[in-house]
């Protein structure tokens, strides 16, 4: 009787979760085929609440909450001719209750990131396996926009260290960072429609889109191609219906 052994297959040894982050910003293609050994999304999401809620107490601690709600007001013509036109008592009502909205809907920072994955992987979804014949799975594509999103991290943390740097004055809840052209335009002296596309033109969501694109063509079984046209078709569309919108009325 011979003695023979089978052959011991080596464990899949594939990147750690700290090397999935990295790999996002250097190297994207490696994170993304290392998807077919784990398709593991739970980092990314905490790392981006972390930043989210650092943003937050930036917020809460140089600019207050009341002011947050003045500077929205102030910064929008619009609203505040409305305001203007309120009795004294219903101003008050209408400030605290847009005070109360902004700052409850900051504080629940992972329900909304989490959402908003989970809307954008799904329309991702049918666009890439019924518009191009792609084969991906939406665990697989939520993945993608989870990683995808970690460069956005950078815009909380320049809007952290602007208003530690003392630029709270100037606050706007509704275009909060420098990373985009808009921000260093006047919201009330800028036409409404150029300053939505000003606002689009930001670096740092460029290249979470890039991430993105690059992976919803891994995770189909696609070349880039159609994964950068998918997720840029969109946000032209996107880009396009806001600025329609702010063109006919004016916010």
């Amino acid at each position: 009787m011979s003695d023979s052994t089978l052959p011991v297959s080596e464990p899949e040894v594939g990147l750690s979760q700290l090397q999935r982050v990295v790999s996002t910003f250097m190297a994207p293609g490696k994170l993304f085929a290392d998807f077919k050994r784990s398709t593991s999304w739970w980092l990314p999401f905490v790392i981006m609440v972390v930043f989210s809620y650092l943003f937050v107490f930036a917020i809460q601690s140089k600019v207050g909450w009341d002011q947050v709600t003045e500077n929205m007001i102030q910064q929008s013509p619009k609203m505040s001719a409305q305001f203007e036109k309120l009795p004294a008592d219903q101003l008050a009502t209408q400030k605290k209750i847009i005070t109360a909205s902004t700052q409850y809907g900051m504080y629940l920072t992972p329900v909304i990131v989490l959402i908003y994955a989970v809307v954008i992987a799904a329309v991702l979804l049918f666009t890439i396996n019924f518009g191009f014949g792609g084969k991906a799975g939406f665990g697989a594509v939520l993945a993608v926009v989870m990683y995808g999103s970690l460069p956005t991290i950078l815009q909380s943390l320049v809007g952290s260290l602007g208003l530690f740097a003392g630029l709270g004055e100037t606050f706007n809840i509704q275009n909060p960072t420098g990373t985009n052209v808009a921000y260093y335009l006047s919201s009330s002296d800028t036409a409404p429609a150029l300053y939505k596309l000003a606002q689009a033109i930001d670096p740092i969501t460029i290249w979470s889109m890039v991430v993105v694109s690059i992976g919803l063509g891994a995770v189909a079984g696609l070349k880039n191609k159609s994964g950068y046209t998918a997720v840029f078709g969109w946000w032209a569309l996107i880009t396009l219906i806001k600025v329609g919108w702010a063109a006919a009325f004016g916010s």
